[in-house]
């Protein structure tokens, strides 16, 4: 198993809820295949920083889509 925890965040409050589901439970797969520790993560916009400092998260790949996901929400505040 490699040694990096791995969040595939996924969900979250748009029309596209769904879709971003679907994406994001095919990276957790192809990841968990590849022998990577990933777990997924549903994105719940108040509280998700919390969520990646309590499981000790190294890594956030980002499968939301529209609102949060596809609007640099998420990724700027994964840079703080």
């Amino acid at each position: 198993m490699k040694t990096k925890k791995i969040a595939v965040l996924m969900g979250g409050p748009s029309t596209e809820r769904e879709v971003s589901l679907n994406t994001g439970g095919a990276i957790l797969k192809a990841l968990q295949e590849k022998g990577y520790q990933a777990i997924a993560m549903e994105l719940n916009p108040l509280h998700f920083v919390t969520q990646i400092k309590a499981e000790k998260i190294d890594v956030v790949f980002n499968a939301v889509h529209g609102k949060f996901g596809e609007d640099g929400t998420i990724q700027g505040v994964l840079e703080l």
